[in-house]
């Protein structure tokens, strides 16, 4: 097979969650125990940073990777959902997995991978473990794909868990409270291993201090410790509440004040042992976009008009860019909207504002959202626009029918954001 043929057969063949949803989900471990064990268990030979969390796991991730690029270290990432490519989601200092890699590995351990089953997600985190083992990692930083005590990366050598912050998504797989959720995400807390938790909340505090005593692990949470704050351009970051440094992040949105204060807080833990220093730590994240090619993340691709993309996705994500969406300057706002079957689609559609003009669509998967339904449930919120039959067509509209002044907004889903990002419209 070649490398076309080999992806073809990754997503033709094998179980996704991120296309189908609930038929692709495997709650357990086995499988993924028996692709490790195949592969001579290479997840045990280099330490890890593990992520779980709602929201926030990409961008803290991306941000943790590229400072230990800054300072030297061979540095594995493995994130999901990819937006353009396969290969985004396992990469070493920013460059991704090559794809005669894939294709020999594919190859190579196909056969043998027929007698487990294994799911889209399985494999491909074991191709990640077995790329970072064969390139001799110094340090891997992976995020979960959903949960934590059941995913599939939760059998890697970890030196610091992460969680982000707990919300109400996924509910049918992690369950339908916080803090039945939080106890899933808490899954990745191992024993005697430090974990760092990005958000205090009332519901979820005391999941994760009965987990970490279980587990006799040193607990912290970043805002005892940091605090990070979004002023016109620049974030001002507060160590133990004195100024401790003014970064012009290149990612200018506000929901990334709480994952720079978990990133932040995570590399203060881990300054010591690895040497990263306040210089590395602040260049880190100013690279970012460089190091580690992040994408989709409040990112501008135009500027007349200003078109923005955004791949947050449920109630807690989209609370914080439709409040920066609000304040934001423009003579009309355009909004290029899609979603998967999923979600709470009313609670999603009422955070919207109501005075933009709405480009119903849905991406090309089966787990999309049809975009007529999507329509009429925007009715009820008193949401007005046109359907449009694909992504592109409904962007392309977006494009032509905004002024130099107007905004332009991408999001209600990754696929939406992926599709455009994929598409030929020239971006300036």
């Amino acid at each position: 097979m070649d490398y076309h043929e080999t992806i073809d057969f990754l997503y033709s063949q094998l179980p996704m969650f991120q296309r189908q949803g609930a038929a692709a989900y495997k709650a357990d471990l086995q499988n993924t125990l028996a692709l490790c064990s195949l592969l001579g268990n290479p997840e045990l030979t280099f330490p890890s940073i593990h992520i779980a969390g709602t929201n926030g796991k990409g961008s803290t991730a991306n941000m943790i990777a590229s400072t230990f690029q800054q300072a030297g270290y061979k540095t594995g990432l493995y994130t999901s959902p990819h937006l353009t490519d396969f290969r985004e989601r396992i990469r070493i200092n920013g460059q991704m997995i090559t794809q005669s890699t894939v294709v020999d590995f594919v190859e190579k351990y196909g056969p043998s991978f027929a007698k487990i089953a294994p799911s889209f997600f399985e494999i491909t985190f074991a191709m990640a473990m077995y790329y970072f083992r064969q390139q001799k990692v110094d340090i891997a930083v992976v995020e979960t794909g959903m949960g934590g005590r059941l995913d599939s990366t939760n059998v890697i050598k970890s030196i610091l868990s992460i969680v982000t912050n707990i919300g109400l998504d996924h509910t049918q797989y992690l369950g339908d409270t916080l803090e039945k959720i939080a106890f899933e995400k808490a899954g990745i807390i191992k024993k005697n291993i430090p974990v760092l938790i990005g958000e205090r909340q009332r519901e979820t505090t005391i999941v994760f201090n009965q987990k970490a005593t279980e587990q006799k692990a040193t607990i912290s949470w970043a805002e005892d410790s940091v605090g990070v704050v979004l002023e016109n351009t620049i974030y001002k970051v507060y160590v133990e509440e004195d100024l401790w440094a003014e970064i012009d992040f290149p990612i200018k949105s506000t929901y990334q004040e709480k994952n720079l204060q978990t990133a932040i807080a995570a590399l203060l833990l881990l300054q010591k042992d690895w040497n990263l220093s306040k210089e590395i730590i602040i260049k880190g994240l100013l690279n970012i976009l460089k190091n580690t090619h992040f994408e989709g993340r409040w990112q501008q691709l135009m500027s007349k008009p200003r078109v923005i993309v955004d791949t947050g996705h449920n109630v807690e994500g989209l609370t914080y860019t439709m409040s920066q969406l609000r304040n934001m300057s423009c003579d009309k706002l355009h909004f290029v909207i899609g979603m998967v079957n999923d979600k709470a689609i009313d609670k999603i559609l009422s955070l919207l504002p109501k005075h933009a003009e709405y480009y119903f669509c849905e991406a090309d998967i089966p787990r999309a959202l049809n975009k007529d339904i999507l329509k009429e449930e925007a009715d009820k919120q008193a949401l007005k626009g046109e359907v449009y039959n694909s992504v592109y067509e409904a962007f392309e509209a977006s494009i032509r029918n905004a002024k130099a002044n107007d905004i332009v907004f991408v999001g209600g889903s990754t696929f939406i954001v992926a599709e455009v990002l994929a598409s030929k419209i020239i971006r300036q």
